[in-house]
């Protein structure tokens, strides 16, 4: 029950939800043309009765969070795109301005229904020396994954000591 916790005694708190459980995708921005007119229609009835689009993307994990980076060096992460749609899918990663020092290494082309991809996030962590920064620059930077339905955001993260 969400009404009581693990002991048996009643939450102080509200449960949050995940928003994957909540049926709608964090930080993403939907495109206004959903329909392609070339692909087929999949008429079946047992999804003639679903109302969320069978279609798409999801990121796992859904943000990047590198923490505390030592200046000079090269970090990498792996974040994993699946198709979680019922056709093959078609998208790609509008790469991060240089002075991030982010880049997203891939392998193009479309991904059947099912599958997933492999994004590989690399950081050069170099830091830009402004006034007060105490040694320690935050660079964050959200990634743009254009889909044939929506625009994914990943959220990067980190800190430059």
């Amino acid at each position: 029950s969400l009404l009581v916790n693990a002991a048996g005694q009643p939450r102080k708190e509200k449960v949050r939800l995940p928003s994957s459980l909540q049926g709608r995708k964090p930080n993403s921005i939907p495109h206004k043309k959903i329909e392609d007119p070339v692909a087929g229609k999949v008429n079946i009835s047992s999804l003639a009765t679903t109302k969320q689009h069978l279609s798409g993307f999801h990121l796992i994990p859904p943000r990047v969070t590198f923490g505390v980076l030592k200046e000079g060096c090269t970090y990498a992460a792996t974040v994993i795109l699946k198709n979680v749609g019922i056709n093959f899918s078609r998208f790609r990663v509008k790469q991060p301005p240089p002075h991030t020092g982010l880049s997203v290494m891939y392998t193009p082309g479309p991904v059947a229904a099912g599958l997933q991809v492999e994004l590989e996030i690399e950081i050069f962590a170099a830091a830009i020396r402004g006034e007060n920064t105490d040694g320690l620059e935050e660079v964050s930077h959200d990634i743009e994954i254009l889909t044939e339905t929506e625009t994914l955001l990943l959220p990067v993260r980190a800190n430059i000591l």
